[in-house]
This record gives C-alpha cells, structure tokens and sequence, in this order.
C-alpha cells in the first residue's frame, strides 16, 4: 500500500503555475530523489507533502497513522541546547520529559539532595504515565548509533555533526518518509559517506533532494525529475537518466519544430486574402485557433548558463613552490608540518580534507597570503587571482544583483567587448527584473552563480575555487566542469563533490590527519586507489613521484588461477551487460513504448534495473579483484 499518494497536485504564485497537475506515488522501502533547476519548486514540493504548504488544488492522501519527517536544507544558526534535547525534540511532549529525565539522572551524580530525588520521582512518575520509558531508550538508541555525545551543546559542533544530530532528530520519532533536502550541503567526504552509509541501511522510505551526482547514485532507487511544473519519473540509475532525459529533450524539440512548422502554415493560409476566405474551411479555422492557444500555453525549457571564463596572459612556468613548510595557530594547532610541493602553470590541484582541517590556510601559504612559520614558498610571476570564496564575503548583500557586478556602472568589458551588465548577467540565469534585486533576496544557488558571475568578469590565470559546487543545480555543475576542463590556466579546487573532483582535477593534496599533506596523481577515485594500495605514509614529506616510485619496487602478489580467470572473464560479461542496457533503453525511449500495458512497460524495466545492477556488480568486482 503506497504510503503518500499525490493526485493532480497545482500550485501557483501565478502564472506560469509552480506545480502543474502533477501525479506522485510513494510506496515504502523506496528512495526516490528529487532532481530539478533551481527554483522547479522541489522544496516547495517536499513542503506540500508535509503539509507547511497547501496546494491550490488537487489531493494529497497519506496511508493511515503513516509517519513523515524532514531535515531542512540549512541548520539552524540559533540552534542550542545538548544534543540529547535536540533529539528528543524530535517526539513532542514526551520527548521533553525523556530529556527532563535524563539530567535530572546527570544532576543526581554531582547533586544527591532530596529535592533532586523528589523532582526525579516525580518525572518517573510521569514517565510511567504516559508509557514514556521506551521514549527514552529509543532517544539513547539513537544517540548510540548515531555515535553522538549526548551531553555536548549543539552550538559546539562542527556542521556535519550538526547535520547528524538533526538527522537523528527526525529519524528517533520512527518515520515511515524521511524527507532530505540538500543532505550533503557543506559537509566534508566522511560526513557525507556516514550519511550515505546509514541511509542505505535505513528501512524506511525516502525522498531526497540533491545535486551531488554520486551520492545520487549510490542511494537512489528512482529518480523524479520536476521541470517546468511537471514531473517525469526514471526507474533507472543516473547515467541512464542522463541519456534518457537527453533523448526526451531531442525528442520534444523535434515535436515542437512540427508543430512550429505547421502553425506557420496555417498562418499563411489564414492570411491569403479574399481567395482564402471564399473557400475557407471553418473546422480549420477552429484547428487554427486551438494551435495558437497550445503555443502560447507551451513552456519553454529553462536556458543553460552561458559561463565563460576571461583568461590572463600566461603565468610564470611556476605557480608556487613550497619547501618544507609548517604553520600552525597561535593555539598551537598545526596545520602544515614538513610538506613540500611544485604546482606549475596549467596544473588542477584538488584539495581534500575535513571541514576545518585547514584547506583554506593552505590556499593562502600558496598564494604567498600566509607566510610559512618554518621553510619557504617561492610564488611566480605574472599571477591574475580570480578567488571564489566559500563564505561568499566578495557579495554585498544590500547592493542589487547588478551593482554587485558592474560596481553601479551599466557597461562592462568582458572578453575585450563591451557588454550591457543585465545582458551579461541574462548569460547566467538572472532576468532583468532579478538584476534589480538586493543580493539578500537571493537562493544559495543564486547566490553562488552571482559570484562566478562576478568572478568571470576579471581575465584570470589563476582561478581559486573555495566549495563552488554548493547549492548549484546539475546543469551549472556540468557546464562549469567543461569550462575548468578548458582553462588554460591554474586551477586550485577546495571541494567535497567527488564527481566534480574526478571530473576536473590532475592532481590532489590530501590532509591525512596530524597535521600531514600528502599529494597524489589523478582525482577523488585516483586517491582512494593509491591509498588502498599502499601503506599510509608518515611524513608530509612525500612527493607523488615517490609514491609511485615505491609503488611499483613493491613486489607485486601474485594472484591465484582463479582469482585470474574470473578477472578476465569480467570484460567480456561487462561489454555483453553494457550491450543489452543499451537496447533496452533505445527500446524505452521509443515514443509508443509508454503506450503498452504498464505489466509490459513494468517487466522490461525490471530487465534494466536487473541489468544495471549486475553491470555495477561486475565493475566492484573487477576494481577489487585488481586491487587484491
């Protein structure tokens, strides 16, 4: 039995309506995510699901006694209280009581007096009233399996871990529908890997919103995409989705340009003059009228930012050079012990560490912003430092959109041209009317293309990018890979999208703990790779040509016979497998395909997902058989 159920769902702010007539089933044990551009009205859609937000029309039916909870997009900055009373917020009345319970438990340790005794007496008599011990055993479970302090103010965490008691705020109430909106905001890689772990073994249903493109993939059973008010379902991983949804836009711009081309026709016809008139069909003229209100009622797809970066002459052929180099802070922390690097012109350096751990004080020491407390840093010449700032500190949130840019100019010279700054910030998304707009008005996605916005207006040799990836929907992602993947100059990345990283960067300097930096060939992926090949090295002293140097004088295990056969078998069953998902789904993107009986359409599904499946089996195997 489907446990949310949502029938010809509208909703409007006006026109063109948010939700248009859309059709949602929600059974148990799923985890479905919600994809779309910034501002399709996914959040909106999560918030009618719970009820913050009524829809002008249409129903919305919840199977009985069915339990819905929901971690916000943003934690809280007022959030306070020890983290045994943020979780037990989570059931109500009862829940206070469990907390009221659990320091009075904690006071009787330091404070044995009788007015402690009597109060806690009181409580357990309450407790007993209202059946509350299983209340407090389920907020201690909870708190254990979360691996949380109980005691610890919340104020006092990290963001992940602030995330992570929120997370267990909605989940100690039992929901039968969790519903996530950007979960992986702004936490580092461990956190982000927790929460995917715990959500895979979660049994619940689940409805997450997300843009980061692995996490989709590994927690995802079905995508839902929301796109100009209308919802399209996809029971495939997200590769597949890429492609289909890429074939149903192919697809429909082809319909449109029939359509296109017959309306002109008519037009013409309807316009001949008296010749027309004497033989006009009435039951055309009609037809004609119903193409034009179709026309005017279409919704065009939402453009593509149009990104381009302005790039400097060239930079010295070195970029930074750091020579055993340390730092820490006047506490005594240390950030960088012994570590040396060469960055040279045209490299992108990924850097990969906990929230915290000091990828910003490293940017600055490269950059020659920071002054080493031992070793040196030679910086090169010629250097143009475009810097995207995490904290976004380079907005004024009182200006408008456009004086943001242009400093209250209307001109800006971009790429050796003079531009119009409303016609250049068109290129990245922003109407006219959202140019005049303070700066506080804005989403964080918004917030985010407004300062690549800001950044591209400058030529660049060097770009700095501090967590860029926040808040930015899929197709600004993509497009800001190609543009990276393009420059010609020096790219330093702080970023937790591990996509992103695999996608953009040549190389990475890794914080592997005390204060160590190590640096590696490749990306994300590349990292894992290495680092599971080889012992953990101890000083930041090692360069990744060491690493390889060493990695390949280790004497090399030989493998068994049929740890070999089974190896190389796998290509052959991973080409057979990658061959049937293709004809399966040229076959699903046929326009009659949905046409079929949903038992027909619904089995050969199954064979896709089945395909899918053993297809990502075969590449595990075969990623831990040559790592064996």
């Amino acid at each position: 039995m489907p446990l949310v159920t949502l029938q010809d769902i509208y909703l409007s702010y006006g026109q063109p309506p948010l939700i248009d007539r859309i059709n949602l089933v929600i059974e148990p044990g799923e985890r479905i995510c919600l994809i779309g551009r910034n501002g399709a009205g996914k959040s909106t859609l999560l918030k009618i699901l719970t009820g913050q937000v009524t829809a002008d029309e249409g129903v919305l039916k919840r199977a009985a006694g069915v339990k819905i909870a929901q971690l916000e997009q943003s934690v809280p900055h007022d959030a306070t209280g020890s983290v045994f009373d943020v979780i037990a917020e989570g059931l109500g009345e009862e829940g206070k009581l469990a907390a009221r319970y659990h320091h009075l438990i904690l006071q009787l340790g330091s404070d044995p007096s009788d007015k402690v005794m009597n109060e806690l007496e009181e409580v357990q008599g309450e407790l007993e009233r209202v059946d509350g011990w299983d209340i407090n055993q389920r907020v201690e479970a909870i708190v254990t399996t979360m691996e949380l302090n109980p005691d610890v103010d919340i104020s006092s965490l990290s963001g992940g871990y602030k995330r992570r008691v929120l997370l267990a705020r909605a989940l100690v109430c039992k929901p039968d529908l969790l519903l996530l909106d950007e979960p992986t905001n702004h936490l580092d890689i461990d956190a982000i890997q927790w929460v995917e772990a715990f959500l895979l073994k979660w049994e619940g249903a689940l409805l997450f919103i997300s843009h980061d493109r692995r996490f989709m993939n590994n927690l995802a059973t079905r995508f839902v995409e929301i796109d100009r008010g209308q919802l399209a379902e996809f029971n495939c991983n997200y590769a597949t989705y890429i492609q289909r949804k890429k074939d149903m836009l192919e697809t429909e711009d082809r319909h449109n340009a029939l359509f296109d081309k017959r309306l002109s026709q008519e037009e013409v016809w309807i316009r001949q003059g008296i010749k027309a008139r004497r033989t006009r069909n009435e039951g055309r003229v009609r037809a004609l009228e119903a193409l034009r209100v179709e026309h005017a009622a279409r919704r065009k797809q939402v453009g593509t930012a149009k990104m381009d970066i302005q790039q400097a002459d060239k930079s010295g052929k070195i970029v930074a050079e750091a020579n055993d180099i340390s730092f820490a802070f006047d506490d005594g922390n240390a950030v960088v012990k012994s570590f040396s690097t060469l960055i040279q012109r045209g490299d992108k350096v990924g850097l990969i560490g906990r929230n915290g751990v000091g990828k910003t004080t490293l940017l600055k020491l490269l950059l020659g912003q920071l002054e080493p407390q031992q070793g040196k840093i030679k910086t090169g010449t010629n250097l143009n430092i475009a810097y995207f700032d995490q904290y976004r500190a380079a907005l004024d949130e009182t200006k408008t959109v456009q004086d943001n840019v242009s400093g209250g100019r209307d001109m800006l010279e971009v790429g050796g041209k003079s531009r119009h700054v409303i016609s250049y910030l068109q290129d990245f998304l922003f109407s006219p009317d959202r140019c005049r707009q303070p700066v506080s008005a804005l989403s964080g996605g918004e917030r985010n293309r407004l300062l690549l916005a800001k950044l591209f207006t400058r030529p660049s040799n060097i770009l700095v990018l501090d967590e860029p990836t926040n808040d930015l929907d899929i197709d600004t992602l993509d497009l800001l890979e190609e543009l990276l993947i393009d420059y010609k100059g020096t790219v330093l990345l702080v970023s937790h999208d591990r996509s992103f990283l695999n996608n953009v960067v040549t190389s990475t300097l890794v914080f592997e703990g005390n204060a160590v930096i190590n640096q590696y060939i490749g990306g994300y992926d590349d990292w894992l790779r290495q680092r599971k090949a080889e012992q953990t090295p101890t000083t930041g002293k090692t360069s990744a040509a060491t690493k390889v140097s060493s990695k390949a004088d280790a004497p090399v295990k030989k493998r068994s016979y049929k740890v070999q056969r089974e190896l190389d078998k796998l290509p052959a069953e991973i080409e057979r497998l990658e061959t049937e998902i293709g004809a399966i789904s040229e076959k699903m993107n046929q326009p009659d395909f949905y046409q079929a009986e949903r038992s027909v359409t619904a089995a050969v599904e199954k064979n896709l997902a089945t395909a899918q499946e053993q297809l990502n089996h075969c590449y595990q195997r075969w990623e831990d058989l040559e790592t064996e």
